[in-house]
């Protein structure tokens, strides 16, 4: 009888520690995807209050994560060091003041870091019901880009009924969530570009009034065909440097230019100021990810009041590029790189979920 009592007591123990770590994934040191690599680290622990745990089913691959894999981008104090802005999965655990949200809840949430994890701790402002009708997976491709595309268009360039938009890198997660937003503006006119074929036809889809493939064409020039050569209202534009000429050509008197990136480089040398002063130009820029809590939970108040439904509806469509393991993290970073995606690409993360049929 003791030595079964002992062993018990050994099963237990044993099982307690393993549910204390999880998988993640790690950096060797800062620098290409040969030195991300999968392995067993502590699960995070719950603060006191207003925090969720959540088990992830899925993580969103963005661009900035490739950018703090570099060493440029490190995440907000206080946050995560592992990569992912992004997830869905089920509701662990929630501390006291959480009372919008219960264990079992399937969830998608905006993060500071730590999606490439089998759980993940993050504030209950920040955590989205996912929408009926989106399964499991899709939903980890809906936070960081549809926020961030909705930030832009109603909180940063608050694009007005009857005005136009030229939206860059129009086949990024971002982009094709752009499109479609703006879409929903009355008498919005959509110009879009991107560096494929594939994209542009997507972009088309989505409902871009024109489409621009910069790499064969010099859009300035199209854009002015187009307006008459007015220029367009707003540029949403995530590239930077080697594109500020032809966006100062395109932008209209009075227009909002909005830098969200610098793919293109953050360098600019030349006669941009007397340009945009001669035009009356608005040059704004903006990110998400150092936000104030107060700040995030307006924008997903927001957001989930005005959007959340078109999705169950169909009005609003994740575009989904490709979905790989947690082990597959290299190539997911690989494939973004090269700029190959059309859409999002996730990352499944927990062996634990299987994923849903829409």
């Amino acid at each position: 009888m003791e030595h079964i009592c002992l062993f018990i007591i050994f099963i237990i123990v044993v099982t307690s520690s393993t549910v204390k770590n999880m998988r993640a994934v790690q950096l060797k040191e800062f620098g290409g995807v040969e030195n991300m690599y999968v392995s067993d680290v502590s699960i995070p622990d719950l603060p006191s209050s207003d925090y969720i745990l959540i088990h992830v089913a899925a993580a969103g691959v963005n661009r900035a994560d490739t950018i703090q894999r570099k060493g440029l981008y490190m995440p907000p104090s206080g946050e995560s060091d592992i990569l992912g802005l992004e997830v869905s999965g089920i509701i662990e655990k929630v501390s006291e003041n959480v009372t919008a949200f219960s264990v079992g809840d399937e969830v998608m949430a905006l993060l500071g870091g730590g999606g490439y994890a089998e759980y993940v701790v993050v504030h209950q402002c920040q955590v989205m019901n996912i929408p009926k009708g989106i399964d499991l997976v899709t939903a980890a491709s809906i936070p960081e880009v549809w926020l961030t595309a909705y930030q832009l268009i109603h909180l940063v360039a608050k694009i007005k009924p009857n005005e136009s938009v030229l939206i860059h890198a129009a086949g990024s997660g971002v982009g094709t969530a752009a499109i479609q937003l703006a879409k929903q503006i009355p008498g919005c006119f959509i110009i879009a570009t991107a560096g494929t074929e594939e994209k542009i036809e997507k972009a088309r889809q989505l409902g871009s009034d024109v489409v621009i493939n910069y790499k064969t064409t010099v859009f300035s020039e199209v854009v002015k065909e187009v307006t008459n050569g007015i220029g367009v209202n707003v540029i949403l534009d995530p590239v930077g440097g080697s594109f500020w000429h032809q966006n100062l050509a395109v932008l209209s008197v009075d227009g909002r230019w909005v830098v969200y990136g610098l793919l293109g480089g953050g360098c600019v040398e030349g006669t941009i100021l007397s340009q945009l002063l001669m035009k009356r130009g608005s040059l704004l820029t903006s990110t998400l990810r150092t936000r104030s809590i107060e700040y995030k939970k307006f924008l997903v108040e927001s957001f989930v009041q005005s959007s959340i439904d078109k999705f169950t509806s169909r009005v609003f469509m994740p575009i989904i590029d490709s979905v790989m393991s947690l082990d597959q993290v290299k190539e997911a970073h690989e494939r973004m790189e090269a700029n190959i995606n059309s859409g999002k690409i996730l990352l499944t993360v927990s062996n634990d979920f299987q994923k849903k049929e829409l």
